[in-house]
């Protein structure tokens, strides 16, 4: 090789060299472009209220795939139902940022797809019916807007992780309250997001509301409050502070949030709740915080919501979060995230002070009696009623009681018995709230979700004991629960057989039909599987006319079945779907149980000591 070619054929090598980095750096730069999240924006307006209707625009700017899928959510984590949101959008556009109309369709029910044909920034405009007011969706009138952001706002596919801004254009001279922190520069309403996950997360209120506040361990709260009612703002502000005390002293003393918002509002009718991460939604009726017995139940809903910061927000059940918003997200522990903190709403208040021990017994007592009264307990367990929450809590009938149990209501009570059960194998070293506290920290902590077993560990390992026969039988299992063996330890049964006066109450005839005066008309609503009513042909939607050839209303219908004993013979006509029918009913016998939760007779110190724990003063 000569000198010259030598001297060529390095610099040809040098050339080569010098455009493989410089494609390598090419590559590995369009690889950061494509691993960097877009910018995500949207826009809420509402320029005319009246109307029901919100104008949401979205932007998505950065390296765009060719085709970009929108997705609208089809439920609100806290409220297990598939509720179809996209049924509500129309006028959907899309763009480039200098106005070029881009090319769309629906690929299925609630995706958009949209041809970017390169753009650097997509640019889509929709709007949104909003007229249906509950805590889960979307209500704007001319008096105000509240939304839920998955009830509104579209992702883009594969983005549920990036960060997003939210600006809002208020009606008039309207004021804005949402659990987002404000944007960098956003000039008050513009709020700011790190992911999909708390976007959807942060309601927003929209109108002339007013606000409470107050601080606890230095963390500001507000009460925003939507419409007119006779509660009493001092009292209310001054009872909400002393739950959020009593909720933060039972999980250990840290509060896991800068700021939160209690959303209050207050229609003429209606009532729920749904947490957040930090806030919450609350419906109650405006007038309804009066007697003293429906200012508890306020203060009931409230405490149970606020809970919930912890107890499945951020101790989370293993199918909820990250959460896909597509589908169903099953799980078998809303026992546990529901029913729990059904059993915490009350016992927060006794520790709060607004509640007293025997207050929270007579309202057990209760739930048992409605429980015991439930055909379905013997149909599905706890972990059933979980899991099929999609298809069943939120969409009974006629047949539920017969059919299903309540995870709220069996959960709380099971809760109950779960906590009492520890303390007595623990000897009252530990108790449920040392379970809570030890997911929040082995599990929150460490992002990571629990599961049943793990649950169950966690119980187990605060007892220091094995709970597998209280678990089997009352959470996997459906056996009748033996209240009485559980309560003795806090010196305490369940008085289901006696009167007052210490006698047996005797049977009363028994028909075994929930009925309803609508009208002149007196309807069967359900039918109690194995009464009477059930296993002689009565049905729901049956209209009875004559009781013994008389007609009768709901006042004379119950008067004259006071008449009866049990094993009389009575005849039922009514018209089912307009035919005349004739029904001969043989009566059944119903002892009408008190259901108290009294002391038991001589209470031991260990059983008095043991009370005081629980709930504080003396048996």
């Amino acid at each position: 090789m000569s000198h010259a070619s030598g001297k060529l054929a390095a610099l040809s090598a040098l050339l080569v060299l010098l455009f493989a980095v410089s494609a390598s750096g090419q590559k590995a730069n369009q690889a950061v472009q494509a691993a960097r999240p877009p910018e995500i924006s949207y826009t809420v307006s509402m320029p005319k209220p009246f109307t029901h209707l919100l104008d949401v625009e979205m932007r998505v700017r950065g390296t765009l795939p060719a085709r970009t899928d929108l997705i609208m959510p089809v439920w609100t984590p806290g409220s297990y139902l598939i509720r179809e949101y996209e049924r509500h959008v129309q006028d959907f556009e899309a763009k480039t940022s200098d106005g070029r109309a881009l090319m769309w369709n629906k690929i299925n029910k609630n995706t958009w797809r949209v041809e970017t044909a390169g753009a650097r920034e997509l640019v889509v405009s929709y709007t949104v019916y909003c007229n249906e007011f509950s805590v889960r969706t979307n209500e704007v009138t001319d008096r105000h807007a509240f939304w839920n952001n998955a009830a509104l706002l579209m992702y883009p596919d594969g983005q549920l992780k990036a960060p997003s801004t939210l600006r809002v254009v208020p009606f008039g001279n309207w004021k804005v309250a949402t659990a987002l922190p404000a944007a960098a520069g956003g000039r008050g309403l513009t709020f700011s997001a790190e992911n999909f996950d708390i976007l959807y997360d942060s309601p927003v209120e929209v109108g002339n509301f007013k606000t409470l506040s107050f601080e606890v361990k230095g963390v500001p709260h507000r009460i925003v409050i939507d419409g007119e009612g006779n509660y009493e703002p001092e009292r209310v502000r001054r009872d909400v502070q002393k739950i959020v005390e009593a909720a933060v002293t039972l999980m250990g003393g840290e509060i896991p949030y800068k700021d939160y918002t209690f959303f209050l509002h207050l229609p003429s009718s209606g009532g729920g709740g749904l947490e957040h991460l930090n806030s919450t939604a609350l419906i109650y009726p405006r007038f309804r915080f009066r007697p003293e017995e429906n200012y508890k139940g306020f203060l009931s809903l409230v405490s149970h919501e606020y809970f919930h910061l912890w107890n499945v927000k951020r101790i989370r059940p293993d199918a909820l979060g990250p959460f896909d918003y597509t589908q169903e997200n099953y799980t078998k522990l809303l026992w546990v995230a529901e029913g729990i903190t059904s059993y915490y709403e009350n016992i927060i208040l006794v520790r709060a002070g607004l509640l007293s021990g025997e207050d929270y017994l007579g309202g057990l007592a209760s739930a048992i009696r409605d429980l015991q009264n439930t055909p379905g307990r013997f149909e599905q367990s706890l972990e059933e009623s979980s899991f099929d929450a999609w298809i069943k809590y939120y969409r009974t009938d006629e047949n539920s009681g017969n059919s299903q149990i309540s995870y709220y209501d069996k959960g709380a009570i099971v809760g109950a018995l779960l906590d009492l059960e520890i303390r007595r194998a623990s000897k009252d070293k530990h108790s449920l709230d040392d379970v809570l506290r030890y997911l929040y920290e082995e599990h929150y902590r460490k992002g990571r979700n629990y599961t049943p077993e793990d649950f169950q560990r966690a119980a187990e390992r605060m007892a220091g004991a094995s709970l597998e026969n209280f678990f089997a039988r009352y959470v996997r299992g459906k056996d009748e629960i033996d209240y009485n063996s559980i309560l003795n330890h806090v010196g305490l049964f369940l008085d289901t057989n006696e009167t007052s006066t210490g006698r047996a109450a005797p049977e009363r005839a028994y028909f075994g039909a929930n009925l309803a005066q609508d009208g002149n008309r007196l309807m069967v609503r359900s039918v109690v599987a194995g009464a009477p009513a059930y296993e002689q042909g009565i049905n729901a939607n049956d209209e009875i006319v004559a009781l013994d050839g008389m007609r009768v209303t709901m006042d004379s219908f119950l008067a004259r079945l006071g008449e009866k004993k049990p094993g009389d013979r009575v005849t039922i006509t009514l018209f089912r779907n307009d035919d005349l029918r004739t029904f001969e009913i043989r009566l059944g016998g119903r002892n009408p149980s008190p259901y108290r939760i009294i002391p038991v007779p001589n209470p031991t110190n260990d059983q008095r000591q043991a009370y005081q724990k629980w709930l504080g003063g003396n048996l």
